[in-house]
């Protein structure tokens, strides 16, 4: 997806973190689970997690990207900073940070207790949204939007999981492990919410 803000690059080289091999485990178990479907040869969804505690910055997979099973390091930025006056982030990468980088910048700078912010796409999900009682946010907006950002901020609260309307979800934690793992709970929720629907139809 095409980004939808100005970069201005502190440096263009290749990212390295000893967390990276985390995410990119979270990346493969996302695109296993089609929680990161193909979309016109791209890999929707974005994963993500805070570098340094007291701060905002973070590392994000980077735009683009074909699939998510077997990502090499340049495959990931950092994002330093968003500033909304001008529409622009900082980062430091060889290749543009994720299109939905705000919304993550977002939920950090919101959210304290939150280093993981996993954003993946699951119509099963969305489907059983109501019946699962998931935060949901109140109308669609376009990805990689401001609006898209604060429309999550209006109703994050202190929420983990939040349905993005007609788009996606997002799962948090206070590390890789609780994003995954609850985005995937959520998810196996959703489908024996669909196969009891199922059940029912035919009873």
């Amino acid at each position: 997806m095409t980004v939808k803000f100005n970069i201005i690059f502190i440096e263009r080289t290749i990212p390295r973190d000893s967390r990276l091999d985390e995410l990119r485990y979270w990346c493969q178990e996302f695109q296993r689970l089609n929680l990161t479907p193909r979309y016109q040869n791209r890999s929707l969804g974005n994963l993500s997690f805070r570098l340094n505690q007291d701060e905002d910055d973070f590392m994000i997979t980077a735009s683009a990207l074909e699939v998510k099973d077997s990502l090499s390091d340049d495959s990931f930025v950092i994002v330093h900073s968003y500033d909304a006056e001008s529409s622009t982030i900082r980062a430091s990468g060889t290749r543009e940070p994720s299109s939905e980088s705000v919304l993550h910048f977002g939920v950090y700078a919101a959210r304290r207790d939150t280093n993981a912010v996993f954003h993946g796409h699951s119509g099963r999900i969305i489907r059983a949204s109501d019946a699962l009682g998931l935060t949901t946010t109140t109308k669609f907006e376009d990805y990689g939007s401001l609006e898209l950002a604060t429309s999550v901020l209006d109703v994050l609260d202190d929420q983990s999981f939040i349905v993005m309307k007609k788009h996606g979800f997002l799962s948090l934690g206070q590390t890789m492990k609780e994003a995954g793992t609850l985005a995937i709970e959520i998810y196996e929720r959703a489908r024996s919410c669909e196969s009891a629907e199922k059940e029912n139809h035919r009873a």
